[in-house]
């Protein structure tokens, strides 16, 4: 089988299903807006200030060859950011937003499908909001079509994220995801009818794929992998007794569960203290400022400086209320940070709650805080969770997520 891949932005995961395609000498295609080689423009634009952000879309040297990209709404969209020209980049009609970047770049791959399968590609593998134009095409010309969704299903984000809205209103500014259109709904779910393959990462993904009104194809979990295990961890300072170092992860938003996190720590601040790191998703926010303005807040750090502050913490409190997996989770694990979070993440994918991290129900504030103050009378447990969480994390590498990923898509051809 011969696949071509796309995602417009680019992620750890579209980086591992990949390099995992390529490997294994099933990879007829890389595609995505902007991809930073060893070399070529956008790594040389990389070390100027400036342009820092291109760092992040580095790919790994294997895939070149393969590589094609349309930077220029993704740049167009980079500069408007940039400039604070909110207009061009609105939400879905901003002629440079996000989903404008999706959609440019999906018809760009159903363009070139008919000379791709002339060539021997027999399948395409995209990702949700960035798939429904090269899958139509993909039908026409009966390519296999495998489907990832990151995150879970939005008739499922809708019903559970309005309950949000109504116990913490003043957060409803940060659900920006409630404001989807129709249209980009119906998008939504054509994507999903059209795969032949879905993938998710994880059983709470699965799981919210019950609320979709028709039959759908096969649905497989293969979770995320971790990164590179930390050599040596220090827990001297939880060890002393002095106030536990709680750290979050993630964008801004009341889908993450902040509220809840810092009304928690609201009622514990002698005995805790907080670091946010993320950026808003929404400016008009005033609880969101005001909790904020009480915390060391960071909005954004290059990935290897979160990945320090984490050993720098003692426990990443991760209690979101709608996630597909939640990278954060493993980061974390990795660095021999415990982890609290929900069940409505990758948690109970990776997680034996009191053994490697801990587990609580999503959208309670006192489940949670329940969760932080069984590490405050007992502070000795955070190491010897830490340590297994460290265990935990060497026995799942990316080799084994691209090796579980190649054998599903294997099995459907």
């Amino acid at each position: 089988m011969k696949v071509v891949i796309s995602h417009p932005t680019g992620n750890e995961s579209f980086r591992g299903a990949a390099i995992g395609l390529q490997k294994a000498g099933m990879l007829a295609g890389f595609r995505t807006t902007v991809a930073t080689f060893p070399g070529n423009i956008f790594d040389k634009l990389s070390s100027f200030g400036p342009f820092a952000e291109f760092g992040r879309r580095n790919y790994d040297p294997a895939l070149a060859t393969y590589s094609q990209a349309w930077p220029w709404y993704e740049l167009a969209r980079f500069a408007a950011t940039k400039a604070g020209l909110k207009n061009l980049i609105k939400h879905e009609t901003g002629i440079f937003s996000v989903d404008r970047v999706y959609r440019n770049l999906d018809k760009r791959v159903a363009k070139s499908l008919k000379q791709m399968a002339t060539n021997g590609t027999n399948a395409v593998y995209a990702y949700e909001d960035g798939a429904l134009f090269s899958f139509r095409e993909a039908k026409k010309l009966q390519l296999k079509r495998f489907y990832d969704l990151p995150i879970g299903y939005w008739r499922t984000a809708k019903r559970l994220l309005e309950v949000e809205c109504e116990r913490w209103p003043e957060w409803s500014p940060t659900l920006i995801g409630m404001e989807d259109s129709e249209e980009k709904l119906a998008r939504k779910d054509e994507e999903l009818l059209l795969a032949d393959k879905i993938f998710v990462a994880s059983q709470f993904t699965s799981n919210t794929l019950k609320d979709y009104p028709g039959k759908l194809a096969p649905i497989e979990v293969i979770p995320y992998a971790f990164p590179p295990v930390a050599s040596s961890r220090n827990y001297t300072s939880i060890l002393n007794s002095k106030p536990i170092k709680l750290l979050f992860v993630g964008g801004l938003s009341q889908r993450k569960g902040i509220a809840d996190l810092f009304a928690v720590v609201e009622k514990l601040k002698n005995h805790v203290e907080l670091t946010v790191v993320g950026k808003k998703i929404a400016d008009q926010c005033p609880a969101l400022d005001a909790a904020l303005a009480k915390h060391r807040w960071i909005p954004s750090l290059p990935h290897f400086k979160v990945l320090e502050l984490m050993r720098e913490h003692d426990v990443l409190v991760f209690p979101s209320l709608f996630e597909g997996f939640g990278l954060v989770i493993t980061e974390a694990m990795s660095q021999g940070t415990p982890v609290i979070t929900t069940d409505r993440t990758a948690g109970p994918d990776l997680i034996k709650h009191g053994e490697n991290g801990w587990l609580v129900e999503a959208g309670s504030t006192n489940a949670l805080q329940v969760a932080v103050e069984e590490l405050l009378h007992q502070p000795n447990i955070v190491a010897e969770v830490g340590r297994e969480a460290m265990k935990t994390a060497k026995k799942r590498t990316w080799d084994i997520y691209q090796q579980e990923l190649v054998r599903a898509i294997n099995k459907t051809y």
